[in-house]
């Protein structure tokens, strides 16, 4: 048997489903690859395709393995309203990259590439947009994105950066670095690395977030996102404050920006996941969320 080691593609069947998913290497800008899972709906394309994303990157295809098996419940309802989607995974987040790395230049020296600086995570993910607009079965025009928490924040540099996604939801995002947020003191720095520490840090009031943030820097990178986005807060979370804080600022621009918020105990519960018996766990409020998300994904790439 022959491979074309440059397009190889392995297709293994998901657990309770008859939609396969097809788990392939991406290249990204700087020549190397990130993992991805595409499932393809039934019926005659191209299709709409759904990017997935959540949280901090690394893990490679065995995150994404995972993702579609364990987490797979969100794909399930797309496909079923003929969506194509994809869970996808990108490099690890650098800290404060996205604040103080700048611009990504790309020019060129000796014949190939040379950058100012590393692509970062949601470059991956613009790379990987890309790549699903060449596929045949794929619509170029409609490609929307999901991110929860720090891919949340990742669909806000990316849509202030790039303009070839349709609409874009950003759940709980996680969107501190974006809007150059300071923290206080419920945020410290590790002394063994030197990296902050957030994981805990209190951002709840409106006033609070407005008051930590460089509001003109925040307000330039939004000033360029024209894509429609859906900014999904969560009741009770912690980082609530900067949740809406991110929505009224995208309002307060004229961008094309709604706001809807759940009261759940679960950080994520856009994505619910299998119980022990391998049962997806779905509530009440994470259906109706769900749905919120189709209809919202309706309105702008079936309508």
């Amino acid at each position: 048997m022959t491979l074309d080691v440059e397009q190889t593609t392995i297709t293994e069947p998901v657990p309770g489903s008859d939609v396969p998913v097809q788990l392939m290497y991406v290249e990204t800008w700087d020549g190397l690859y990130t993992p991805i899972g595409l499932r393809i709906p039934s019926g005659e394309g191209p299709h709409p395709v759904v990017l997935l994303a959540s949280g901090n990157g690394g893990g490679g295809m065995p995150w994404v393995r995972q993702a579609v098996a364990e987490k797979g419940y969100i794909m399930e309802r797309l496909l079923e309203a003929g969506y194509a989607c994809a869970w996808l995974r990108y490099r690890t987040e650098v800290e404060l990259g996205y604040e103080l790395g700048g611009p990504l230049i790309r020019g060129g020296r000796q014949g190939r590439e040379l950058f100012n600086r590393s692509p970062l995570e949601y470059e991956d993910e613009i790379a990987v947009v890309e790549f699903l607009r060449t596929r045949p079965e794929i619509d170029p025009d409609r490609v929307a994105l999901i991110g929860m928490s720090h891919g949340g924040e990742m669909v806000l540099k990316l849509t202030s950066d790039y303009d070839g996604v349709a609409v874009a939801v950003a759940s709980e995002p996680a969107s501190h670095e974006f809007l150059s947020l300071t923290p206080d003191n419920t945020a410290f720095v590790d002394p063994e690395t030197g990296l902050r520490n957030i994981e805990e840090m209190q951002m709840t009031e409106i006033e609070k977030v407005r008051s930590r943030i460089d509001e003109t820097k925040a307000r330039e990178r939004i000033s360029t996102i024209n894509t429609p986005i859906l900014v999904m807060g969560r009741e009770e979370d912690h980082l609530q404050g900067i949740f809406r804080t991110t929505y009224d600022l995208l309002a307060e621009e004229g961008k094309d920006v709604e706001w809807v918020s759940w009261d759940h105990p679960v950080h994520g519960y856009i994505y619910p996941e299998r119980g022990p018996d391998g049962a997806y766990v779905v509530d009440e409020v994470q259906t109706a969320a769900i749905d919120g998300i189709i209809e919202y994904l309706d309105r702008h790439l079936k309508g």
